[in-house]
Formats: structure tokens, sequence, C-alpha cells
């Protein structure tokens, strides 16, 4: 099982090569030391919210795309298994169960599949809402 801190740093150091910038550079922009900005790279240190939010604004990448991103790289890692967390309040109990059966979408090819929606979700926004920077936002597993 991957952590969530470990694919975090992953996908913000993936985004801070891409655009060819050095720790330094983006510990800077961020206002975070750059041992600290390491750490959380590595999945040393597990980045509080505001934190996060400081380093996507260094890298011009927006925090929701990142959570999406590094939810969908957990799913990867972790086989692609969708499990419900709680029974859904008003689905019976039958209906919330996983199928033994793959769904009739499996037998489709690949691009008729739909995407797999993010395991992390904004609650109170709706998806990809491009929300401007410095707002808050509170997150839902």
């Amino acid at each position: 099982m991957t952590l969530l801190r470990t694919q975090l740093g992953n996908t913000l150091r993936g985004h801070r090569l891409s655009q060819r910038r050095t720790l330094r550079d983006v510990s800077g922009a961020a206002r975070v030391s750059l041992g600290y900005l390491s750490e959380v790279e590595r999945g040393q240190k597990e980045a509080s919210s505001e934190l996060l939010a400081s380093i996507c604004d260094a890298l011009d990448v927006e925090l929701a795309d990142l959570l999406a991103e590094v939810s969908l790289e957990l799913r990867v890692a972790d086989g692609g298994a969708v499990r419900p967390l709680a029974p859904t309040p008003g689905v019976p109990a039958a209906e919330a169960q996983p199928a033994t059966e793959p769904p009739a979408a499996a037998q489709q090819p690949a691009a008729a599949q739909p995407v797999a929606e993010p395991a992390l979700a904004l609650v109170g926004a709706p998806a990809r809402s491009g929300l401007r920077r410095g707002e808050a936002v509170s997150l839902a597993a």
C-alpha cells in the first residue's frame, strides 16, 4: 500500500522536474525551507494543506489537480481496486456490494470505458470548479 505522503511527494517532484526547476527555486517561491521541501518530496514529512497550497502555487499547479493526480496514482498503485468505505445512506446493502461479475463496461474496449473518479473530492465545490488560489476547501475521502 502506497502512503499518501509518498505519492504526494513523488507527484510534486515530478511537476518540479518537468518544469526544470531546482528545490532552491521552488522552496524560495513557496516560502518553505529547502530541507523541508526535500523531505516532503521524499515522503518523509506530512505536508499540511497550507504548505501544499503554497507549493502548488509556486509550481503553478492547482491543488485540486494535484490531489486528483495523486488519487489516480494511488488507485493504480493499489491495483485499481475500488472498495466502498461505508454503506451509502438510502442504498440497500445488496446494491452497495461490489458485483462478482465484471460490469458490462469492463468488457468494452478501453476507449469506451468511463474515466475513474478520483478517490479524493473537494467538498462544497463542483468537480474541476477552477477554484481561485487562496480559497479554502475541505477534503473528503
